[in-house]
């Protein structure tokens, strides 16, 4: 039986930060998230005043535009994600060129929406990127599971005195090795026939294990180690 403190830990709405330069159209996704049920706890114009109002707002989720005064969104993006690792960071821009959707997924980003998506897709895109999944406009999917495999074909930079590597259980390694193979958390929940939160958990605790940061760099070790072959 839930706790009341686990029930009201459950019914916490999703913290969220708008970012975006152009002040309607922040004020307008602000608006849909906020009558959306969610927490609009900050929203920025340019990437300096982004990456203060973040670490000070502790959002859940960034929705954050590329094109930023200041400091472009890629590198609001890896700055974020790289001191505060349980953020999630969901680029929601005008562009659907494949070299931007390839910066935000090296930078960190768990999705790609482009801006003529409707309002429920990005209500959906938040809630399941706040999950851990990865949400990408249709058709980029398959594009950035081709990165996750570049990046992993690249030699890692050697390291020296480099530690022997963590344990990790068996069931870490399979929802690993599941990862690896661009499922999504409710994916391997349903196949391992776990709860999503349980799948969550194992996320975090491999990332903690292996010393990584996010999706991406979880994808690249998997693949590295050969846990994506059938």
């Amino acid at each position: 039986m839930s706790t009341p403190n686990t029930q009201a830990s459950e019914a916490r709405p999703i913290k969220v930060m708008v970012v975006d330069d152009h002040p309607m159209w922040r004020d307008a996704v602000a608006r849909d998230l906020a009558e959306s049920g969610f927490d609009v706890v900050a929203t920025a114009g340019d990437g300096p005043q982004a990456v203060r109002r973040a670490g000070a707002a502790g959002p859940d989720v960034l929705v954050l535009d590329l094109n930023l005064p200041g400091m472009p969104g890629v590198q609001v993006c890896k700055e974020l994600v790289g001191s505060h690792p349980g953020l999630r960071v969901l680029v929601l821009s005008a562009s659907g060129e494949h070299a931007d959707v390839l910066e935000a997924v090296k930078s960190g980003a768990t999705g790609y929406l482009l801006k003529s998506a409707s309002t429920q897709e990005l209500t959906d895109a938040v809630r399941a990127t706040a999950a851990g999944d990865p949400v990408f406009t249709p058709g980029l999917a398959g594009l950035v599971l081709g990165e996750y495999r570049r990046l992993a074909s690249d030699p890692a930079p050697a390291a020296s005195n480099e530690p022997k590597a963590p344990q990790l259980t068996e069931r870490e390694t399979e929802v690993l090795r599941l990862v690896a193979k661009g499922l999504s958390y409710k994916q391997i929940a349903e196949r391992l026939v776990i709860s999503h939160r349980t799948v969550q958990n194992h996320v975090q605790n491999t990332l903690g294990k292996l010393q990584l940061h996010n999706r991406v760099e979880l994808v690249r070790y998997a693949i590295q180690a050969g846990l994506d072959d059938d």
